[in-house]
């Protein structure tokens, strides 16, 4: 008969040294990701912590914005922050100081969280996921707490240290014993104590993966083509910290650009869009475009061409509110005052309501149902959240508008009884190479051009054309002249700092040219 005594210590045995293995591996992943967003950051010539800091929005902010504002302080902080998650993330691969990593991960994390917690408001930024008070941040400060509290001394370099720790201690003590003369025979310098075999390869187990990080590292760098790295040492040397606009291209604008209103908001006929600014290109397969117009676009060179649009007249940038933080920057430090209108948006009512909110408080001039929020709550069936975001942006004083790449989006809201102030709709031709309708991957935004004309013909609102150039494929002086023509009031172009000058010229251009439009115009 099995000794069960026996049977149960063995059970014991194995599920300690099940739990001790696991314990490795959450520590080895949560260092596998510490090291590689420092590593990131160290590669990538670009990265600064500038807009995180500044995008700060709860109790510590004025401390981050701080940091930011100051040039020593935010070269400092980059390069603490870079090494920080490096040297934490090796220590916690390899299991070495583990418990002071983790305490040191934590704290990193904590601020991390305190710049920017998903509390009841939308945060500043481009976020990964849909988070409420616990992101991942907080998910990692737990995983790292149960790492700083349970021992993993068997299953990493700490065993080794601890060792080589207690021969030092162990040498100096006979050492001072000898010196004292109470220790009358010879003192052997001696060698740490032998780990048994079975023990070292515990203590070693933590190699392998760090051998695999670095690996997979030198991997992913690999995969960066030749003309990616050409790419991106050209914007290094022309990035918005050293490349200045040239001002006197302004030597070449015509005039102003004329405006039109939208209740009582003055609008510049031509606005700026704001996806640039934001890091989204529409460059369909080009997967190092969105990376490079990021680099581009610091804050420097955002407050530049908000500067140079504002001296053509352009008095408007229509943006995803992410931008507001930015933008009040700019009216409180940059001299300008360009107003925005806000693409407001949100998965669910709850985020589409908070969406508005964040809008006004960071003072929209004007709002509306982002094109594609409102194309999807038409489809699944929430038109009525359409009609409630129109409520909210009425209450706090602004225009609103809904926005659409469908037409049928328009159609069915007007069907419903909706009164916007104004349309954003999509409108351009299909009269270039990548506009293939067989297979649509960021290609093409107005479907129905011809359809879309005649409707809005009839509808008495301002209409506001956007994607005219369809994402850069129409040159602008095709593009602006088919909007207006044909019955835009108001267009919505992208735009770099060296092609502001040039898309001011081209509206004054064609609206002073003999139009051949039908619809009125309506603002």
């Amino acid at each position: 008969m099995p000794d069960a005594k026996h049977d149960c210590g063995s059970v014991r045995s194995d599920r300690t040294r099940g739990q001790l293995f696991t314990m490795a591996l959450l520590r080895i992943a949560v260092g596998w990701h510490f090291a590689y967003e420092g590593l990131a950051k160290l590669f990538d010539p670009h990265w600064s912590a500038e807009s995180y800091l500044r995008s700060a929005n709860w109790v510590a902010a004025a401390w981050f914005h701080r940091l930011a504002d100051s040039p020593t302080l935010l070269s400092i902080t980059n390069q603490v922050n870079m090494w920080a998650l490096v040297v934490i993330g090796v220590a916690l691969m390899l299991g070495c100081a583990t418990r002071l990593a983790a305490i040191s991960g934590m704290v990193l994390l904590a601020l991390y969280y305190l710049a920017h917690p998903p509390l009841f408001t939308p945060t500043a930024g481009v976020a990964e996921g849909s988070y409420l008070i616990v992101n991942k941040n907080v998910v990692e400060m737990l995983a790292l707490l149960v790492v700083a509290t349970f021992s993993q001394g068997r299953l990493g370099l700490d065993r080794y240290l601890r060792t080589i720790r207690s021969w030092s201690l162990r040498q100096v003590s006979r050492w001072r014993l000898r010196w004292q003369s109470k220790l009358s025979e010879p003192i052997s310098a001696g060698d740490p104590e032998t780990l048994a075999r079975r023990q070292a390869l515990a203590g070693l187990v933590s190699v392998p993966f760090f051998g695999a990080f670095v690996m997979a590292v030198l991997k992913k760098r690999g995969y960066e083509s030749q003309e990616e790295r050409q790419l991106t040492t050209l914007a290094d040397g022309m990035s918005g910290a050293s490349m200045k606009v040239d001002w006197s291209t302004l030597d070449q604008l015509k005039d102003q650009v004329p405006s039109g209103k939208i209740k009582q908001v003055e609008l510049s006929r031509v606005m700026m869009g704001g996806n640039l600014m934001n890091g989204v290109a529409h460059a369909r397969d080009l997967i190092y475009v969105s990376k490079l117009i990021r680099a581009y676009h610091d804050r420097d060179k955002i407050f530049e061409t908000f500067r140079l649009a504002e001296a053509c007249g352009i008095n408007t940038v229509i943006t995803n509110p992410i931008l507001g933080p930015m933008i009040v920057d700019y009216w409180e430090n940059g001299g300008g005052k360009i107003q925005f209108m806000s693409q407001c948006q949100g998965r669910d009512k709850q985020e589409f309501l908070d969406s508005i909110s964040y809008s006004i408080d960071h003072g929209a001039c004007a709002a509306y149902v982002q094109g594609a929020v409102a194309d999807r709550y038409v489809s699944r069936g929430d038109i009525d959240l359409i009609g409630l975001g129109l409520e909210r942006m009425r209450a706090a004083g602004v225009p609103a508008g809904i926005g659409a790449h469908y037409l049928r989006t328009i159609v069915q809201c007007h069907e419903h009884g909706f009164d916007p102030d104004f349309w954003m709709k999509t409108l351009h031709h299909h009269n270039y190479w990548s506009a293939r309708m067989d297979k649509q991957h960021d290609n093409i935004w107005c479907e129905e051009p011809d359809e879309t004309i005649a409707f809005m013909k009839e509808m008495p609102q301002p209409w506001i054309a956007f994607k005219i150039l369809a994402a850069g494929s129409i040159h602008p002086k095709v593009g602006f002249k088919y909007a207006f023509e044909n019955g835009a009031d108001f267009v919505c172009v992208g735009m770099y700092d060296f092609q502001v000058v040039e898309d001011a010229n081209l509206t004054l251009e064609t609206l002073s040219s003999k139009l051949v439009r039908q619809r009125p115009w309506c603002a």
